[in-house]
């Protein structure tokens, strides 16, 4: 009862910043867990415990399977998440994350290690799966790109931290070198669990529930502490979302023709949208530089333990930079654009990062060998600011708001199961590919595949910037063909004008009548 009267306690700002700290802070453990293990693989005290690791398969499957237990949270999402509600499904998922980070802090055998890693990840798939979903749901599009980039910022500030931390930790020695960090983590889920006492449930779920009074006071709550639930602009808001749902309702068919795509908001097209943009994530080779980058600077660079821990925690610095500059970019120039721009750049880092470790590799003279291994370290930072201004924050956004009220959590879960299978995959095998193939790893795999994805964005992929939740049906009714480039209304970073007339005429035809749109007109449309 308690916890029911502290969550209607908040409007307004406040409301919206408690819902920014759960989605900041969830994200930001999601952050600290990719950077922390990096260094835990490598020291020696871990090593002595856990000597099975030395094999790099070994090593591998230690990493990836955090990666494997989130893909099964993400599908746990993906299945339960719209029955449980955004907030349970939240606080079910940071239960799981609590009891792995508890047995991986204690672990005393490899496979307890496994077993703490996998139910971590499980607890994190099912974190990083709904709170970027609860935070898109719960803010108005002129800042919603930018409150959902910050709880991926808090990702970025935490894996900074992390590898801060490793380095720091480097001159003590013994268990406390790496059963700190894993037990640091721990701080995360006191703070959400806090934060998530003082919010509701998600307005829009709570439509879905058919629980309109809830939701029509949740949206006014958001809206500002001076309004009331008659206010125009709320019932506005109010009936856009509904009659955009019962719409939604009304064109249900059956699964076989979404797999065929014959409804007509194409759900299946925006569930792969939102892959894609996952996948695109993890395959530019962001997890095989976040947990190997100290490994790969000693091995394929040559550099010692010390100075590897070093450059990696001020590599982590740079990414944070890189972050607050998306933080800044994202709604001035769209989430295509920013796409097209990681991976142009992002290819070209791999590429000679790849051709200085071959170069290095043939030559005789150390000099030119630590010359090349100097560059290559330098392209492994530069690929980390053009991947934090671009695909680091961009497919969290973009995953949020493509796919529609009925399928937001399932698509959303289904973008974070492709994350976390792509991330199991890369992580599992760059190990045993840096060994094997040397430079060839990073030309072949990497700067290819970086730019093979400019061909997909530039003609898949439709704009999101500036637009409502509501207006992402109106791109696939007004638009059933998949290829976007060349059409205006899909790639300009304004708010098209006639998702506006769309708007206006489905809150025309929820009964609200002219006179009250045109009363909400001059201050609603979301303040695009």
């Amino acid at each position: 009862m308690a916890h029911g009267k502290l969550s209607d306690k908040l409007s307004g700002t406040w409301l919206v910043t408690s819902i920014t700290i759960t989605n900041a802070c969830s994200m930001a453990w999601y952050g600290y867990d990719q950077g922390v293990f990096s260094g835990v693989l490598i020291s020696a005290d871990f090593k002595k415990h856990f000597p099975e690791t030395n094999n790099s398969n070994i090593s591998g499957i230690t990493s990836s399977s955090f990666s494997l237990g989130a893909f099964f949270g993400a599908i746990f999402a993906f299945t339960l998440g719209d029955k449980l509600g955004r907030k349970k499904t939240i606080i079910f998922g940071l239960l799981c994350n609590s009891i792995g980070a508890i047995l991986q802090t204690v672990s005393w055998s490899l496979p307890q290690l496994l077993i703490g890693r996998v139910i971590n990840g499980f607890g994190m798939g099912i974190t990083s799966s709904t709170c970027p979903v609860y935070q898109a749901e719960c803010s108005k599009p002129r800042v919603r790109g930018k409150l959902v980039v910050v709880g991926s910022l808090s990702n970025t500030a935490a894996f900074c931290l992390a590898n801060w931390m490793n380095f720091g930790l480097y001159f003590q020695g013994q268990a406390l070198q790496w059963r700190f960090p894993l037990g640091f983590q721990l701080i995360f889920p006191l703070i959400v669990s806090v934060a998530l006492c003082f919010v509701p449930e998600s307005p829009r779920w709570l439509l879905l529930q058919d629980r309109y009074d809830e939701a029509l006071d949740i949206i006014a709550r958001l809206q500002g502490r001076d309004k009331s639930a008659h206010d125009p602009d709320v019932e506005a808001e109010f009936l856009s979302i509904r009659s955009s749902l019962d719409f939604e309702r009304r064109d249900h068919v059956p699964g076989m023709d979404v797999l065929l795509c014959r409804d007509k908001t194409q759900n299946l097209r925006r569930l792969l949208l939102s892959c894609g943009t996952q996948f695109m994530q993890q395959f530019s080779g962001v997890n095989a530089l976040g947990y190997y980058l100290p490994t790969l600077l000693q091995e394929s660079v040559g550099l010692g333990e010390e100075e590897s821990r070093l450059l990696t925690a001020i590599n982590g610095t740079t990414y944070l930079c890189a972050a607050f500059c998306c933080l800044i970019i994202i709604d001035r120039f769209g989430r295509r654009r920013l796409m097209l721009y990681g991976a142009t750049t992002m290819g070209a880092c791999y590429l000679i990062a790849a051709i200085c470790l071959k170069t290095g590799e043939g030559n005789i003279s150390q000099k030119k060998e630590i010359q090349m291994g100097r560059v290559t370290t330098a392209m492994f930072f530069l690929y980390y600011f053009f991947y934090g201004t671009s695909f680091a924050k961009v497919p969290w956004v973009y995953n949020s708001e493509i796919n529609s009220l009925g399928w937001r959590t399932r698509g959303a879960a289904a973008g974070t199961a492709t994350n976390w299978m792509s991330s199991f995959i890369v992580t599992q095998f760059t190990s045993v590919g840096v060994n094997n193939l040397h430079w060839r790893f990073y030309l072949t795999v990497f700067a290819i595949i970086n730019w093979c994805f400019f061909p997909v964005v530039f003609l898949l992929y439709p704009e999101t910037t500036r637009r409502t939740l509501e207006d992402m049906d109106e791109i696939f009714i007004q638009n059933p063909s998949w290829i976007v480039c060349g059409n205006d209304t899909l790639t300009q970073l304004g708010r098209p004008q006639s998702f506006v007339h769309a708007e206006r005429e489905r809150i025309d035809g929820a009964g609200t009548g002219r006179k009250l749109f045109q009363a909400a007109s001059a201050t609603h449309h979301e303040h695009v």
